[in-house]
């Protein structure tokens, strides 16, 4: 099996490689701690390399401070670096600059191996943090667009959506057994969450703004996939012997047919109610069986309403 080497492993040898020979070229000590802070740096967007250089900046303003009280009253050793990370730690940790912790510390041990907290050596540590962090930040600032990919998950979802939609309404009049629908349940759920994770990966890589369009999108048809998936319990014990289910199977078999990302569900809305009001003018049920059918029917009617509302809901978001 080949091996495989994607974008962020590139950008981290490149980094970690430069980051030493930059360090080198302008005389700095421990250069190699330039490639170690590019190679922790790198990181899967846009937002998170900006926040990291950042924070790690402040963490090592913060460590200095605290080593530079430690080193003068203990001396440089081993006892003084402890008493530091005892202090430093549960700090940074407070302060949000956790990932911090590994690279300030590193740095560090290089005031504590001089025995030293000279202008020079600070600067030289600060100087080795912007070159690795900076060129992490670099690397970053280009980033795959996800926009064809995103919008391919939209299509791959909307569409086992629509084989959910008609699944169930074939197996309303007794053609088709549930079992497709619990598969395809299953599946459309792990690609919902794939896909969520993609979306988020696009919006944090939105430096100055932020775009949560598929975020929002995704979120919307997770939750009516949670509808879908009681539902499709209910589909499972009612009888089309027992009662008309040809209003119910119409509307999930029209749903289904305009199923897109434009159509905000408000006709559809309108629909349901028709149905339901037909449904409470009907004879009442002669038989317990049929009175408990006609029950499940309005219940899979009102989630069905839950459905296309969280539909319009999304829409009336996105007009605002």
């Amino acid at each position: 099996m080949p091996l495989k080497v994607g974008m962020r492993t590139v950008k981290t040898a490149v980094c970690a490689a430069v980051g030493i020979i930059i360090a080198q070229k302008i005389g700095l000590l421990y250069p190699a701690s330039a490639g170690i802070i590019a190679l922790l740096s790198v990181t899967n967007s846009k937002r998170s390399a900006f926040k990291t250089a950042i924070l790690r900046v402040g963490s090592l303003a913060l460590a200095t401070s605290i080593a530079f009280i430690f080193f003068k009253l203990l001396g440089f050793n081993a006892v003084a670096f402890g008493v530091y990370l005892l202090v430093f730690i549960p700090l940074a940790v407070k302060y949000g600059m956790s990932d911090g912790i590994p690279v300030s510390s590193v740095l560090i041990t290089h005031y504590l191996v001089e025995e030293s907290l000279s202008l020079s050596l600070i600067s030289n540590a600060f100087t080795l943090l912007v070159i690795g962090a900076g060129l992490a930040l670099l690397a970053n600032s280009y980033m795959p667009s996800k926009i064809k990919l995103l919008k391919g998950n939209q299509e791959k979802n909307d569409e086992k959506i629509k084989a959910l939609l008609y699944g169930m309404a074939s197996y309303l009049d007794g053609t088709a057994a549930s079992i497709s629908c619990d598969n395809l349940l299953v599946n459309v759920i792990k690609d919902l969450e794939s896909a969520e994770e993609e979306a988020k990966r696009h919006d944090e890589n939105q430096l100055l703004g932020e775009d949560v369009y598929f975020l929002d999108y995704f979120a919307m048809r997770r939750l009516q996939v949670n509808v879908l998936s009681k539902m499709n319990e209910l589909v499972k014990v009612i009888s089309h012997e027992k009662g008309n289910v040809t209003g119910v199977q119409n509307l999930l078999l029209t749903t289904a047919d305009n199923l897109s990302i434009e159509n905000d569900g408000q006709k559809m809305s309108a629909e349901i109610q028709l149905v339901l009001a037909a449904y409470r003018q009907a004879p009442l049920p002669k038989s317990r069986e049929e009175f408990e059918n006609r029950a499940n029917l309005y219940q899979l009617l009102n989630e069905f309403q839950r459905f296309i509302d969280i539909k319009i809901t999304y829409s009336e978001k996105l007009k605002t």
